[in-house]
């Protein structure tokens, strides 16, 4: 089990033997979650390649002027609504 000390500030570093396991480098964000007594540290950051998996293949391509399309045809509609 890895351990660390809390400075007169409230802040420790976080073992080495942790910070690989759960993939952690400089600049990286974590959250504390409370639970039941205990303290969960999650890492909040996210490399984006992880992302990609998650999401399923476009069903079709969509090219940029596509995109500016229904932006501006949403934004005509929105403000002829006011």
């Amino acid at each position: 089990m890895a351990g660390s000390t809390l400075t007169s500030k409230g802040q420790m570093t976080l073992p080495k033997a942790i910070r690989d396991k759960l993939k952690l480098k400089s600049g990286d964000r974590v959250e504390f979650v409370e639970d039941h007594g205990r303290v969960l540290l999650i890492p909040a950051t996210v490399d984006l390649n992880t992302l990609v998996a998650v999401l399923p293949p476009p069903k079709r391509h969509v090219s940029l002027a596509d995109i500016k399309r229904v932006i501006r045809a949403r934004a005509s509609a929105r403000s002829r609504k006011r």
